[in-house]
């Protein structure tokens, strides 16, 4: 397994849950300096966003759940007797177990929609992703929003702090004039920042969105003062 498929294993081990606290806290502290890390980090959880968001948890049948496992920790059990990375596989095998029942319980729940509801009428997707970046360069900053609720998270990825600055989302639109416009201060980039938007989802969803990094307090004149990295948003439904 090569190191960038570790690290995206890592990562997807990380946002669907199977790590321990210990391993969590670590992979959480790697983040903040691990780029790739990070971006692996933020893209899974853009993928698996949706999921979370439009089904409830469904309880799979006991019998359905304790075959899946013991099936699993069978093949467990035979491939740590032949292998030298008895950690590497314990997460592997975790994920795998972990993803086999919530499979289960997501197609659970899709049955449920079928046998008790009425066919649903089709609606866009609600959930979209931004990434900020300089042409080929790593990302600096992933942004997702709920065009439902208009709440956006901005992460952080490669953007670093800066002594005596602070960086600066922006929104710009033909429905705004086409001049940038303030979205206020991002926090710390060693944290999300968590915002709801004041304008609506048919503006959000056509708009360009920049990120500056400004003197601290903000922008003195209204509109960028330094270079902008810019992001549109893309549906985060694959």
């Amino acid at each position: 397994m090569s190191s960038s498929d570790e690290i995206d294993m890592l990562a997807a081990e990380y946002v669907v849950g199977t790590l321990t606290s210990s391993e969590r806290e670590a992979v959480e502290a790697r983040r903040t300096t691990d780029v790739e890390l990070g971006a692996a980090i933020a893209a899974w959880e853009a993928r698996l966003s949706p999921w979370l968001a439009e089904y409830q948890s469904v309880e799979p049948p006991a019998h359905v759940k304790s075959s899946l496992i013991e099936r699993v920790e069978r093949i467990q059990r035979a491939e740590w007797a032949q292998t030298a990375e008895p950690r590497r596989l314990r997460r592997s095998v975790n994920f795998w177990r972990a993803t086999a029942i919530s499979g289960y319980a997501i197609a659970a729940g899709l049955a449920a929609l079928v046998v008790f509801r009425a066919p649903p009428t089709t609606t866009p997707d609600s959930h979209y992703v931004a990434v900020f970046q300089n042409n080929d360069e790593q990302p600096a900053f992933v942004m997702s929003i709920d065009l439902k609720s208009r709440q956006i998270i901005v992460r952080p990825v490669t953007a670093k702090p800066a002594a005596g600055k602070t960086y600066q989302l922006w929104i710009a639109s033909d429905q705004l004039g086409g001049k940038p416009r303030s979205l206020g201060l991002l926090d710390e980039p060693t944290k999300p920042t968590r915002k709801t938007l004041p304008y609506d989802a048919d503006l959000l969803q056509s708009a360009t969105f920049g990120i500056s990094l400004e003197p601290e307090g903000g922008s003195p004149t209204g509109t960028p003062t330094g270079r902008a990295v810019h992001g549109r948003l893309i549906p985060s439904q694959l």
